[in-house]
């Protein structure tokens, strides 16, 4: 997807802080993830600061991932903005990390060391290729259906980084030579001329 083609303008936001961050476990099963583990007191606060704090362009639709964390913060996003309730997308769902679901968010760092080099194991992670063809296809779906829109996605740290790196013009794989997102902040999925 070419950058100088779109027909919208977007914003990516990751969640706020959730149970997950402060439990420090990886969840990524939408069985778990969809019911579990929402925003905490301090993700809240992340997601007001910041939907108060933002000075871009007017955002006009809120699309999300249907993960409850991801849910809660496009709800509160919408009350604040005034804006309709936001599209669940599960296109925008965090990135499957297979046998690692539940375990210390310690190993994502091993995960991302393998993105890095290519590596595939069989542990049912789901590898930055598939990941970036999920959320590609999301953009693809919204730039038929609309136009001359900021639409905000809301999502996870790695969908986000990996969307990223197609309009950064690098590999899925180098994801991480991204700036981190953190929780919360927005920012535009093209960088803006300032």
């Amino acid at each position: 997807m070419n950058e100088s083609n779109l027909r919208n303008n977007y914003l990516l936001m990751r969640h706020g802080e959730s149970e997950a961050n402060v439990s420090g476990v990886i969840v990524s099963d939408p069985a778990i993830g969809c019911e579990r583990f929402g925003l905490t007191e301090q993700g809240l606060q992340q997601i007001s600061d910041s939907a108060k704090g933002f000075r871009g362009d007017a955002i006009t639709q809120i699309v999300c991932s249907d993960f409850l964390r991801t849910l809660q913060t496009a709800q509160l996003v919408a009350e604040i903005l005034h804006l309709p309730q936001p599209k669940q997308e599960i296109g925008l769902r965090e990135r499957f990390f297979g046998n690692w679901e539940g375990m210390s968010a310690e190993h994502y760092e091993k995960i991302w060391q393998r993105d890095e080099t290519g590596q595939q194991f069989d542990d049912g992670v789901e590898q930055p290729q598939a990941v970036l063809k999920r959320g590609l296809s999301v953009l693809n779906r919204l730039e038929q259906e609309y136009k001359d829109q900021v639409i905000l996605l809301i999502s996870h740290g790695d969908m986000l980084q990996i969307l990223s790196t197609s309009f950064a013009d690098i590999s899925p794989n180098k994801h991480r030579s991204l700036t981190h997102h953190q929780n919360a902040e927005i920012k535009y999925l093209v960088p803006q001329n300032e």
